[in-house]
């Protein structure tokens, strides 16, 4: 058989339409222009002078630590216990592990907020537990915040903070509850107490769970009851030092009915 001949070599395959097929076209890398390479390399330069300038250059460096918000820590408690590392990148500096290292270290802290502040410090703005309760031991002062948590030892009491008497020994409460939970009910009662009877507050007693009573300036005694219904209870002891203000004894442990005896 004849083999194709020079023509039919020579001619392109038709579609079914009639119309020669179309080859893709060759792909060309493509270089970038001129301008788009200059943009380039100053994007890499501006990136590279701005790593340099916050790792590499003596601008950007922790040099001043400053403190804030302390009322019985020092400054320099405070900032020994920080560790803040100077002299280091101040983008490097890590805040969270300073936060840490002074909650852990100085329990009279309650919060605290470290910030850079550019282009030279650190700020560390402290907040302090405050005092509501003081348990007496061995000639010494244990405070107690508002949650009921010990976290200092002093040896002088703060001014217009009670005593927390328990003596709760022999009670059931003490043996269901325990220690911890008498002393936070003790709380409770403290941060419900009316403006003037809190000033005047000078022991809260803890006899057992429902058998809280109060020591005031004057020999006066007030029996609370539990912690519950705070203030129900405060309003009604409101009620009965205004009626009765030369009153030695008042009882609102049933604050539907509130007593008074003594004068």
């Amino acid at each position: 058989m004849a083999g194709p001949t020079t023509a039919e070599r020579g001619a392109r395959p038709r579609l079914k339409s009639g119309r020669p097929s179309q080859e893709p076209p060759s792909r060309r890398l493509r270089l970038p222009g001129r301008r788009q390479m200059i943009v380039l390399v100053g994007a890499v330069v501006v990136l590279a002078g701005g790593l340099w300038v916050l790792y590499g250059s003596n601008w950007l460096r922790a040099e001043r630590v400053s403190t804030s918000g302390t009322a019985v820590l020092t400054r320099g408690e405070v900032e020994a216990a920080a560790a803040v590392p100077v002299g280091a990148p101040l983008i490097s500096v890590d805040t969270d592990a300073i936060e840490r290292r002074l909650l852990r270290r100085l329990p009279r802290i309650d919060s605290v907020d470290v910030v850079r502040s550019w282009p030279h410090g650190i700020d560390l703005k402290v907040v302090e537990r405050i005092p509501v309760l003081l348990i007496e031991k061995d000639a010494k002062f244990i405070e107690m915040d508002g949650a009921g948590q010990r976290f200092a030892t002093v040896d002088t009491a703060p001014r217009g903070v009670p005593l927390l008497r328990l003596s709760a020994d022999r009670s059931a409460s003490l043996r269901r509850f325990g220690t911890d939970r008498l002393a936070r009910e003790a709380v409770r009662v403290r941060s419900g107490l009316p403006g003037k009877v809190a000033q005047d507050t000078r022991v809260i007693e803890v006899r057992s769970y429902d058998s809280i009573s109060l020591e005031l300036s004057g020999g006066r005694t007030v029996m609370w009851g539990s912690a519950e219904g705070g203030a129900a209870k405060a309003r009604a002891l409101t009620a009965l030092m205004k009626a009765a203000p030369g009153a030695a004894h008042f009882d609102v442990s049933a604050p539907t009915a509130p007593a008074v005896s003594g004068s």
